[in-house]
């Protein structure tokens, strides 16, 4: 699932309501994510590497989107955000109580890395005044908002674009890879990068601004 779908809605089929066996279901889900959020975080406390890799793999497109967001577009600072929170995973990260508080405490790293970027810079932002935030409905209700401010840019891109944005950041593609499925040189990947980024950035803040 790419970023650009993540916030679309679909009117429902019917007025009916869902069966007990998809209620079920959900909260079975939900549980085995608990359960496997709480292996993960056990894993890396204990310093074992493919959990690591599995954090990263499971966490790090969602992350770096949050950062992009918190950040206002910039990708570079969005790229050291993630590297840091995962750093940090790798030495404090201990035990959670499931998936959300697993998203919680990394999504916390995020921001108190931004925090003191904007702080070093001798900036102050509104979005990042939660050095460290509760773990409240309201806090997870604010993020989605964020991510979906990002999706809603995505979605104004051209669609070349956005294909080009999502497969270099989103999917983990090289320059190299992007230019072989483009048919493109490398070089020409390169400049359309560039400036895709500068216009999803612009589209960001203008976004972003109007929230504020």
């Amino acid at each position: 699932m790419t970023a650009a779908t993540t916030t679309m809605s679909f009117l429902a089929r019917e007025q009916t309501p869902a069966p007990a066996a998809d209620a079920t279901g959900a909260a079975a889900a939900r549980s085995r994510a608990d359960e496997e959020a709480r292996r993960l975080a056990a894993a890396v406390a204990r310093g074992d590497e493919a959990a690591f890799r599995q954090l990263y793999d499971a966490y790090q497109a969602r992350l770096f989107r949050f950062a992009l967001v918190l950040g206002r577009g910039d990708e570079w600072l969005a790229h050291e955000t993630v590297q840091s929170v995962f750093l940090t995973a790798a030495a404090k990260l201990r035990s959670v109580a499931g998936e959300d508080h697993l998203w919680n405490w990394l999504a916390r790293v995020a921001r108190q890395h931004l925090a003191k970027h904007w702080r070093q810079q001798g900036r102050e932002s509104a979005m990042i005044s939660v050095a460290d935030p509760p773990n409240t409905a309201e806090t997870g209700q604010s993020e989605a908002r964020l991510e979906e401010s990002l999706d809603a840019a995505l979605l104004e891109l051209d669609p070349e674009d956005r294909r080009l944005i999502e497969r270099f950041y989103l999917d983990g593609r090289s320059q190299k890879e992007v230019a072989g499925e483009l048919n493109l040189t490398p070089k020409a990947v390169s400049s359309r990068l560039e400036r895709a980024r500068a216009r999803l950035r612009a589209l960001v803040a203008k976004r972003l601004a109007h929230e504020t």
